[in-house]
């Protein structure tokens, strides 16, 4: 893609919005201006910089210009848009973590053992988990962000129950890639209930993590979760 300034970008965007791809439209310099929050000056010099440019076609009429985007100005706009949706398309595929492995607290082991849990997982999963969750405690705000963010995303819904005892959440489930492995061994867990905060995930496998990738408390795990195909 052509290397065009960013607010050249941004005023082809506004006049793009207001119709100005296939037509003239008029518009004046100050209402230009109050759009890109600039001054009515710096408004009338970039429409002349994007005349020059071949991105723009301006006609005056009395007080106001007529103007239309160029098809090459609306190539200039279409790329960048192509760029940003591959770039936001490919974090969505799958979301890098990192974190030290801690003890947890026991739930995992104990809900994993639940029989309304066990039939649920084997159900979707198509396995039982090992009994017991891998604990992280992701070592940057950056992944703490990612992890609020995988809820926006589709998951494996475990749904919850109830038995003679109490009421039981549900459990959403997203592919994990361990190790940097390809394969997709894993499912990080996100709880509607839990005592953790959002600083601990939680990831189950049909195996012992810890035991078949040789980790122990306080290494450092790379891992990835798939947000796409998953139903």
């Amino acid at each position: 893609m052509k290397d065009p300034k960013i607010k050249y970008i941004l005023i082809l965007s506004h006049l793009l919005v207001y119709g100005a791809r296939n037509n003239f439209i008029e518009i004046t310099t100050t209402e230009l201006a109050k759009k890109i929050n600039c001054s009515q000056q710096l408004a009338s010099k970039e429409l002349l910089d994007l005349e020059l440019l071949g991105l723009i076609e301006r006609n005056k009429n009395s007080k106001k210009f007529s103007i239309r985007v160029t098809e090459k100005g609306f190539q200039e706009v279409y790329n960048l848009y192509l760029f940003l949706k591959t770039s936001i398309e490919t974090f969505r595929k799958t979301m890098n973590f990192e974190g030290e492995i801690i003890s947890g607290m026991g739930e995992g082991s104990y809900y994993m053992s639940l029989p309304g849990y066990k039939k649920r997982f084997k159900e979707k999963l198509g396995y039982e988990p090992y009994p017991g969750t891998l604990n992280i405690k992701l070592n940057s705000k950056l992944y703490v962000d990612r992890k609020k963010e995988i809820l926006k995303f589709p998951a494996i819904l475990i749904d919850g129950f109830s038995d003679e005892i109490r009421t039981y959440g549900w459990v959403k489930c997203y592919p994990a890639l361990l190790n940097e492995s390809d394969d997709i061994n894993g499912m990080v867990l996100i709880l509607e209930r839990t005592h953790y905060d959002d600083t601990i995930i939680e990831i189950i496998a049909p195996f012992s993590i810890k035991d078949k990738f040789k980790l122990e408390n306080g290494d450092i795990i790379k891992f990835k979760v798939k947000t796409h195909n998953i139903l």
